[in-house]
């Protein structure tokens, strides 16, 4: 059986990581399981093949309990530190469950009620809860005030989920929301009239230099040296732990010659893309690592294998328009890129446009999708999970460097 775990970005008011939300999807015949088979195959596939700080990068994981799990105390056979126990909203606030909680909260375990809508009933729930979740997208703006009015009694923190706009980011804030869970930070907070500032244009003129295929390894050897920071970063990233080196190195020389000509030109480009979006949400510059590398393994394992270079940057710019809040043709028009490059990132078209699309349905928990982009490209589902958590865990070793 193939499974499809995801992570999903759980940012505060400031727009710092906060936690991921775990999400599952997939059987070996395409229907949904059950409730209690999902959240079983999730953990499994967490705690016991990949490790969780692979999958959430040390961060807490928000898992979805359902009754059954819950009267089993299947909960606290994980670290309460690491995970967050979420309720689901047909979970019913019998003794046994509030028994149940009471037991994880006195262990010290976080306790979110999911897809919240306020019903007296669920009060002595409420009680013994941390967080509520709020679908943002399904409840009236009113509705959403009444709620928490009704709650402002409960020490309670409140989270925003479905927040797909900046505009409702803001609005979500307004209203006393303290976490917001959405895909509003890889988008556009509002197109720039305006040109770029000076250190932003530079930058897109240099990332236009290096995805340039005349650009040489001694051309981006000058590049780097000329730059301490740059020097600084490629000793970090060639000394990290994604290359399980036991010998350091300490030159920039040594790092090219050990990295060649197109891990190299991959470094520039990836500490270009993270200094382009110093004033976005870190997970943005973390989600276009993932895709990057994400669509690279996709290729190696497709009849596009000669092209992951190539996809493998289709992945990385993908969200240049979100970094920069410019519309992706305009950006486009500024770089070197093969014309099949272009279509695909703007328009979703050509035969790269399913790498893209694949990568971007899996993050969004669109299985189906994710399946019909695998099939065009000829990857097999069944190595599509793990390609993810390599991908996951590429991004997370360069996060730091």
């Amino acid at each position: 059986m193939e499974i499809f775990v995801a992570r999903q970005p759980i940012l505060n008011e400031h727009k710092k990581l906060f936690a991921y939300e775990l999400l599952y999807r997939g059987t070996d015949d395409g229907r949904l399981a059950s409730g209690e088979k999902m959240t079983a195959s999730l953990l499994s596939a967490t705690f016991l093949t990949e490790g969780l700080d692979v999958i959430s990068g040390s961060k807490p994981c928000f898992i979805n309990f359902t009754e059954e799990l819950l009267l089993k105390g299947i909960p606290s056979s994980f670290p309460g530190t690491k995970i967050v126990v979420e309720i689901l909203e047909t979970v019913s606030p019998t003794a046994d469950i509030l028994k149940a909680c009471q037991i994880l909260r006195e262990e010290g375990y976080t306790i979110a009620l999911d897809d919240f809508v306020y019903d007296k009933k669920l009060e002595p729930l409420i009680v013994l809860a941390d967080i509520i979740k709020i679908d943002f997208r399904l409840s009236p703006v009113d509705e959403i005030r009444r709620t928490l009015f009704k709650l402002a009694h409960f020490p309670v923190k409140f989270l925003a989920e479905k927040v797909e706009t900046y505009e409702e980011f803001d609005l979500a804030s307004k209203l006393g929301f303290k976490y917001f869970q959405g895909h509003f930070f890889c988008k556009p907070e509002v197109f720039r009239i305006r040109e770029l500032e000076s250190v932003k244009a530079s930058l897109i003129a240099l990332l236009a230099e290096v995805t340039k295929k005349s650009t040489s390894t001694e051309r981006l050897e000058q590049i780097i040296g000329k730059d301490v920071a740059l020097s600084y970063k490629l000793l970090r990233y060639i000394n990290s732990s994604y290359f399980y080196r036991i010998n350091s190195i300490d030159s920039v020389r040594h790092a090219i010659v050990f990295l060649g000509e197109i891990e190299i030109k991959r470094f520039v480009l990836l500490v270009i893309i993270s200094e382009i979006a110093t004033d976005k949400p870190g997970v943005l510059v973390k989600l276009a690592f993932i895709r990057a590398r994400f669509c690279e393994l996709l290729a190696e394992n497709s009849r596009y294998q000669k092209m992951s270079a190539e996809i493998f940057l289709l992945g990385l710019l993908s969200l240049l328009d979100a970094m920069l809040d410019i519309q992706m043709r305009t950006v486009l028009a500024q770089l070197p890129l093969a014309d099949v490059l272009k279509h695909a990132l703007a328009d979703r078209t050509g035969p790269m446009a399913p790498f893209l699309n694949a990568v971007t349905a899996y993050e969004q928990h669109d299985r189906s999708a994710c399946i019909t982009a695998l099939d065009e490209i000829g990857v097999d589902k069944k190595l599509v999970q793990q390609m993810y958590f390599d991908s996951l865990a590429f991004a997370d070793a360069l996060s730091n460097f």
